[in-house]
């Protein structure tokens, strides 16, 4: 049962996190689940709260800036060369 809430969170997760870095057109939904398991995990690294413990909103919110530093990270990757 847990690993179905990993995969739920962390497609809301990481469809936020999208929405936020403005990435949505770029990223399906398969990897918008793994950039929010991904920011779950950067979080729970981080910060010791993850949604390993449970799901608040608390570790929500740490898992949301998890994935939104992480598709920052993605982000100086693959910026494009400006012209």
């Amino acid at each position: 049962m847990g690993i179905i809430i990993w995969l739920i969170v962390g497609g809301i997760v990481g469809w936020l996190a999208s929405i936020i870095m403005r990435r949505d057109g770029q990223q399906g939904i398969i990897l918008n689940v793994v950039v929010g398991i991904v920011g779950a995990l950067i979080a729970g690294f981080l910060f010791g709260n993850g949604i390993n413990d449970a799901i608040t909103l608390r570790s929500f919110l740490f898992s949301l800036l998890g994935a939104v530093i992480l598709l920052a990270i993605v982000n100086l990757f693959t910026r494009k060369s400006i012209r």
